[in-house]
């Protein structure tokens, strides 16, 4: 196996063939007891097997074999035997195929010629190939165009062997005849591979004398003529520029694959604006010609790396980007809004906001499955546009307000949330959204939701009628007092076995934890994540149940303690608009009758589970509110609420105005580096193309971004000591850590006085890596150096170990063999992960879904809340998703969440609790949750290793 291989045969290890009956196979009559016979010693054979005696069987008894699949396998075995001795001299019996094979090269079925030329292909004797150089000639010009395009991959193959130019030297001259009179395509693109691999400018002659007929050339011929191109260009840019046009000119080919070879072609050859504007609109031909979604993906990251380079172009092409809505995939529609959302301008914010408007109303059809999660990625993405550009906001707005009452939780969580935030940026918009929550506040079926509409309720309603309005909303969602009569109490105490704990039950039995703002846990319903269905505890008394009944009966009391909160507010306001003492008073005694209401089916055994401490606490402060109002807490309760709201915006602005400064900034060039003037430049004979493209490069050049960010000092950071300065041998190895591999560059260096040969590096991994290649000899000289290539694969995001030894042997001892152990290579996975950003409710929502978490307790040095979480951010590479206004103030405690991505797309999560004690230490834990085992273990050790010296 040590050799190398063109075949690849499943081998069935279990039932090996004997030697003696494949021999006996192969010299009888039956032709398929032949073949079968051979299959098995071909398998035996690329399997290291041995066969003694096979050979000559085969010369005898299978080679005049007339059978087309008998010659093929023959041609299969041929392929795999060893042609030459120890010394490399070929075996004199190779004679006898010599014969054989200008017998198959001049047979009169076309088949055989052609799977012979083939398998000549794959020959690297020169003495067995030599004598059949007529025939092969002679195979050009064969009436049959399988043998005319293999016969040219033959002499291709001959003239790259090391004595292939002495052997035929004329070979470039005879293609360059024989493609000037080939009809057929796929011999036409076999001979011009053959000219571009061997005689470079004949090809390029042939390109230019043809160049009007390129069009018309086929498939494969065309992508050979587009790799000849970017050959060519790399190695001499100056005449790239009439290579543009035929990549241009190529674009109206009838292949996709050419085309989209043609746009990759032109933005990696050229930065003209009218390059990478045909490149950017093929890609968007594409992205809508094409069904595959596999290719729609792909196009959208080419469009995606264009944008980022050449946003001006991209932002022409936006509502082309966005027709790939259509397709109802997800992930495409996904990525085509971010890269659409990247490209907006107060040019096009109107067009863009119009078909997002189109596709939100499309979703209320309900045809398919996935709507509500398409629904949501649209508010998100009209949010987005609307804090951008506030004048949008009016036109999306009271569309959007029509799915607050969406059975897809989160996506109705966004329109309030969306609302909320547009309430306050527009104070136009305020008086006509509150009027339209107010009419559609009924519908509302989610607690979450509701939590947030009432706030909103509680701090915009200003003027009298709205006030009264969102009062009369409220009580009407409430329904009738009680919640519940002094009979349904005695049924709740005894009533176990009754449709309504049933019903109560299955909401409880679907609890689980969830983590809060300040990393402590809580415990949070399912039942507020769905659309409730009416609770049956209330019979009779209404014949529709309003939705914040049927959510409090459910046992929520976040929701009731924030009705509280509300209905407060509102009482307040109430107090300063309304002049009538009376109808003050009535609006106090009703919020406080409710107020008390909801305190008593809390203490009340209806419920399985009773009122919450956290809420019981709020509701009763509402209630003395009521009692007793003074202007401090008048103050607080209807300015403070708004103010930390104002100021939470404020600061989401301000780190997003950061991100994108950050995102903006460029390479420079250095203060001495040469520009060229391009006005001083010669014009003659350039095209408004070409003069683009030289422009742009001389503009890329100017500001750096040809310069390569090489970082010296980090280099040698990277430089690792394998063995010790008084070993015979010094080694020591720079890592380079790619996505997907970690390639090690050793240096060897012979510190002896003797040659050291059979010197091999030998290599050995633990954890998700894997070597590529077998380690080979080498000979040292005395006092010489030598370079090592390692690849390594890595499969997933943990921290591995690299170890191994050097083994030699001395000039004047060969029998003994020397080993020197290799210090150990930690790989570490900060080289993975790098810091990312996600929504609070999406990172939430993976916490509780995560299986792994490792639990650090914290032990440290360090004495400051803040400097001991800057030191764990640094410490992992990860981002705090915590605002630094929750930070900020000294209270003894801090809680922050950390957030992270690998290359391999895996999700770290980190919520940092910590606690300041008495005696100025700090305690706490930090937990580390992860899909996968590796990311918490490792993130896990690596905070452990670090979190103790100080930032």
């Amino acid at each position: 196996m040590e050799k190398s291989c063109t075949l690849i045969v499943h081998f069935d290890k279990g039932t090996p063939a004997l030697a003696n009956e494949i021999k006996e196979s192969l010299e009888g009559n039956d032709v398929a007891a032949k073949i079968d016979a051979l299959k098995k010693a071909i398998m035996l054979l690329l399997n290291g097997e041995t066969i003694p005696h096979l050979f000559i069987t085969i010369i005898r008894y299978v080679l005049p074999s007339e059978d087309h699949t008998i010659q093929k396998l023959l041609l299969l075995y041929l392929e795999i035997i060893d042609k030459t001795d120890s010394r490399g001299k070929v075996l004199p019996e190779m004679i006898l195929i010599c014969q054989n094979l200008r017998n198959n090269l001049q047979h009169p079925n076309e088949y055989i010629r052609g799977v012979t030329l083939r398998f000549l292909c794959r020959l690297n004797q020169s003495e067995i190939v030599e004598p059949l150089i007529p025939s092969i000639l002679s195979n050009l010009e064969h009436r049959h165009p399988f043998v005319r395009r293999n016969a040219v991959l033959a002499i291709m193959s001959l003239y790259k062997l090391p004595q292939g130019e002495q052997l035929l030297d004329s070979a470039p001259e005879i293609v360059d005849k024989f493609i000037s009179t080939e009809q057929d395509p796929s011999s036409k693109r076999n001979a011009f591979l053959m000219l571009f691999s061997c005689s470079q400018d004949r090809a390029i002659s042939y390109l230019f004398t043809n160049i009007d007929k390129i069009i018309d050339w086929g498939e494969q011929l065309q992508m050979v003529v587009l790799e000849l191109i970017r050959k060519v260009c790399r190695t001499n840019k100056g005449e790239k520029g009439k290579y543009i046009k035929i990549i241009i000119s190529l674009l109206n080919a009838n292949s996709t694959a050419v085309i989209y070879e043609c746009a990759s072609t032109l933005v990696s050859l050229s930065s003209a604006p009218t390059a990478i504007r045909a490149a950017a609109s093929t890609y968007c031909q594409l992205l809508l010609s094409q069904s595959d979604y596999n290719v729609k993906l792909i196009v959208l990251d080419r469009l995606n790396e264009l944008k980022s380079s050449n946003r001006e172009i991209m932002v022409e092409m936006v509502m082309d980007v966005l027709r790939a809505l259509s397709s109802p995939n997800l992930d495409i529609r996904r990525k085509t809004i971010d890269i659409a959302l990247e490209l907006i301008t107060p040019r096009n914010i109107d067009e863009v906001v119009m078909m997002l408007k189109k596709e939100v109303v499309k979703t209320q059809s309900g045809e398919h499955e996935k709507n509500g999660e398409y629904r949501q990625m649209l508010v998100q993405a009209i949010h987005s546009c609307a804090i951008k550009f506030p004048e949008v906001a009016s036109t999306v707005v009271h569309l959007l307000m029509d799915f607050l009452g969406d059975s897809n939780v989160a996506s109705a969580l966004d329109v309030v949330v969306f609302v909320r935030e547009i309430i306050q940026t527009n104070p136009k918009l305020r008086i006509s959204i509150i009027t339209r929550l107010l009419d559609t506040f009924y519908q509302i079926r989610s607690a979450r939701v509701c939590s947030c509409a009432l706030w909103i309720i509680g701090e915009y309603c200003l003027s009298l009628s709205e006030v009264e309005s969102g009062i009369a909303s409220i009580k009407q969602c409430l329904g009738d007092l009680p919640f519940y009569t002094a009979s349904e109490e005695g049924e709740g105490h005894d009533a176990s076995k009754s449709a309504p704990q049933q019903v109560i039950s299955t909401t409880v039995s679907s609890r689980r934890p969830a983590v809060l703002a300040d990393g402590t846990y809580a415990t949070q319903s399912a039942a507020l994540e769905t659309a409730m269905s009416p609770p049956t505890l209330v019979q009779g008394s209404l014949s529709s149940v309003g939705n914040l009944r049927s959510l409090i009966l459910s046992g929520d009391f976040f929701l009731a303690a924030v009705v509280s909160c509300t209905l407060t507010k509102l009482v307040l306001r109430l107090e300063e608009v309304q002049t009538s003492k009376a109808e003050v008073n009535k609006a106090n005694a009703q919020a406080l009758l409710i107020m008390v209401s909801i305190l008593q089916l809390g203490q009340s055994s209806v419920l399985p589970h009773p009122i919450d401490n956290d809420s019981h606490d709020r509701i009763t402060l509402c209630i003395r509110l009521l009692c007793n109002t003074g202007d401090e807490i008048r103050k607080v309760w209807l300015e403070s609420c708004r103010q930390s709201f104002v100021k939470m915006l404020a600061d989401k602005q301000r780190r997003e105005t950061e991100e994108i400064k950050a995102k903006a900034k460029v390479s420079n060039a250095q203060p001495d580096d040469l520009i060229d003037f391009y006005h001083l430049k010669s014009r003659k004979g350039m095209s408004q193309l070409e003069l683009e493209d030289e422009v742009q490069d001389d503009l890329k050049r100017a500001t750096g971004e040809f310069t390569k960010d090489s970082d010296d000092a980090n280099k040698l950071n990277r430089i690792l000591q394998l063995t010790g300065f008084s070993d015979p041998v010094y080694a020591e190895a720079y890592v380079t850590v790619h996505h997907y591999d970690i390639v090690l560059d050793v240096t060897v260096i012979n510190r002896t006085k003797e040659t050291l040969q059979n010197l091999c590096l030998e290599l050995a991994t633990m954890g998700d890596l894997k070597l590529v290649e077998r380690p080979q000899n080498y000979t040292l000289a005395p006092e010489s150096s030598k370079q090592i290539k390692a690849n390594i694969k890595v499969s997933s995001t943990e921290t591995g170990v690299i170890f191994g030894n050097i083994v030699y042997e001395t000039s004047s001892n060969v029998l003994e063999r020397t080993v020197i152990v290799l210090n150990d290579i930690h790989i570490d996975i900060m080289d993975y992960i790098s810091p990312a950003s996600c929504a609070d409710v999406a990172f939430r929502t993976m916490w509780a879904e995560f299986e792994w978490e490792n639990k650090v307790a914290v032990n440290t040095v360090i004495q400051d809340e803040r400097d001991f979480l800057t030191h764990i951010i640094k410490s992992t590479n990860m981002k705090c998703l915590t605002p630094p206004s929750a930070l900020d103030g000294e209270c003894g405690f801090l809680a922050a969440n950390l957030y992270a991505k690998s290359v391999f797309g895996e999700d770290a999560l980190v919520n940092v609790s910590i606690e300041k004690q008495t005696d100025g230490k700090l305690s706490g834990y930090i937990r580390i949750r992860s899909k996968t085992q590796g990311i918490a273990l490792s993130l896990g050790d690596k905070i452990t290793l670090k979190q103790k010296g100080a930032a």
